[in-house]
């Protein structure tokens, strides 16, 4: 890790990064990954690792379209429903448990099959992401009160005079990426 000439962080890569093999399938919901995901461990010799930031959630089976039981039972499964619905998962935290994953998975000799349809995990396992410390749970509750109490269009507007490139970016009802951005 460290900063660019332009005062950037660089990223510190992903899991994806080292040189040993990992499959990668992603695409919409619906799209046959989780059918792919198993036929690739179970003729690679591999285990799967769960990149849909919905399916990390104990909780959400049935709505994240979560592999059945059957499924789960044709090839070893990592990081699905690890977090109850209360906690919160970002892709920083979601990276460390794919790493740990990762690296569980290749010591047992087996091939990383990474499936699942959420960009920013895929993006964060392949690029890795820029350091960035953690924000106390007070304050992310504080402004999550705020958005709440003046809603999205004047919490955007008090977005954009702190960061006026990012709130136009972000819809005044996407309160996650605005809460996150502020």
């Amino acid at each position: 890790m460290g900063s660019s000439l332009s005062g950037r962080m660089t990223p510190t890569p992903g899991p994806a990064a080292d040189a040993s093999p990992i499959v990668i399938i992603a695409g919409p919901t619906a799209s046959g990954k989780t059918g792919l995901s198993l036929d690739a461990a179970e003729t690679f010799g591999g285990a799967v690792v769960n990149a849909d930031s919905m399916q990390v959630y104990r909780d959400l089976d049935i709505l994240s379209a979560r592999p059945t039981a059957a499924e789960m039972s044709r090839a070893p499964h990592y990081l699905f429903g690890v977090l109850p619905a209360t906690d919160r998962c970002s892709a920083g935290a979601w990276l460390r448990m794919a790493a740990d994953a990762v690296a569980e998975i290749r010591q047992r000799g087996m091939l990383p099959v990474v499936s699942g349809g959420t960009g920013l995990y895929l993006k964060a396992l392949t690029q890795g992401l820029a350091p960035v410390p953690k924000v106390p749970d007070e304050i992310v509750d504080d402004l999550r009160h705020r958005f709440d109490e003046i809603g999205g269009e004047a919490f955007r507007d008090e977005l954009a005079r702190v960061d006026p490139a990012a709130a136009p970016r972000l819809p005044a009802a996407d309160g996650q990426r605005l809460i996150r951005a502020m």
